[in-house]
């Protein structure tokens, strides 16, 4: 997943949608909050064959009102929207 880095600079509120489909529907969970980082960070996965053997994932930290840090895992179904 290519992101645009400046859409989600740290200070951006932002509405994060993730989808997992099943086999007759789809699982849907919303996250809102303030960007704390973005960054591409990797797992332990040890079946990867990426670089370093580990598997690359785009990690997005968000900071919801209540305080609580959240990190988020990007996929393809990510869907992120500026709020406000």
């Amino acid at each position: 997943m290519a992101l645009e880095i400046n859409a989600f600079a740290p200070g951006t509120r932002v509405r994060v949608t993730q989808q997992m489909p099943q086999t007759h529907t789809v699982w849907s969970t919303r996250v809102e909050g303030t960007v704390v980082r973005w960054r591409q960070d990797r797992t332990g996965s040890w079946f990867a064959h990426g670089k370093d053997d580990k598997v690359w994932l785009d990690r997005l930290e968000l900071r919801r009102d209540d305080g609580e840090l959240v990190t988020l895992n990007l996929d393809q179904w990510s869907m992120i929207e500026p709020v406000g």
